[in-house]
């Protein structure tokens, strides 16, 4: 009976190879699931800060079906993950910062509005970061679900706030163009 669970298990490994990619030592696989919907890693990214490259994070963009179009993969009501490995300890006042400056950047009046409360919610949560953390968020067309290390910051059930949430990302004004193109499976 082992000899046969072993066969299978050694029969399934080589239909269903566990690639992966890895960046600055952080490791991510090609497939993540999400209520039951395969999602393959579209690209990684490393984001550096100053003109000394500082490496903050590794970001992983996982959709079901792979793209290199931000506006198709933003408008999108497939889900989408987010991966966000920390390489660095950013406090929680300027992690809040960053993203302050992410919406504000990425949603602009009067084509976008976002309510302030969901905002203010949202950076409530966000905590001092080691190295080593790990935040995922995961983008369906309700909205989005955010954890940080396995534990839930909560949900936000509002599909704009979600997707402006992504743009911070792949919209006009990324982190960095360079991250930008990785998560878009363009090289980084």
């Amino acid at each position: 009976m082992i000899r046969v669970l072993v066969s299978v298990a050694i029969g399934l490994t080589s239909i269903y190879p566990v690639r992966g990619a890895v960046l600055d030592d952080v490791a991510m696989p090609e497939i993540r699931l999400v209520d039951g919907v395969r999602l393959r890693l579209n690209g990684m990214g490393l984001r550096t800060w100053s003109v000394f490259g500082i490496h903050i994070y590794v970001a992983g963009l996982y959709l079901e079906h792979r793209s290199d179009n931000p506006n198709a993969i933003l408008h999108s009501p497939e889900p989408k993950v987010l991966d966000i490995r920390f390489l660095r300890d950013v406090d929680a006042d300027r992690a809040r910062s960053a993203w302050r400056d992410g919406f504000a950047n990425n949603c602009r009046p009067p084509e976008c509005y976002l309510d302030p409360q969901d905002i203010e919610r949202f950076l409530t949560e966000v905590p001092p970061i080691h190295r080593g953390d790990e935040t995922t968020m995961t983008f369906t067309s309700k909205g989005v679900s955010v954890t940080f290390n396995g534990r839930s910051l909560g949900d936000i059930a509002d599909h704009h706030f979600a997707e402006t949430l992504l743009a911070t990302f792949l919209g006009p004004v990324p982190p960095t163009q360079q991250l930008k193109r990785a998560l878009l499976g363009n090289g980084g």
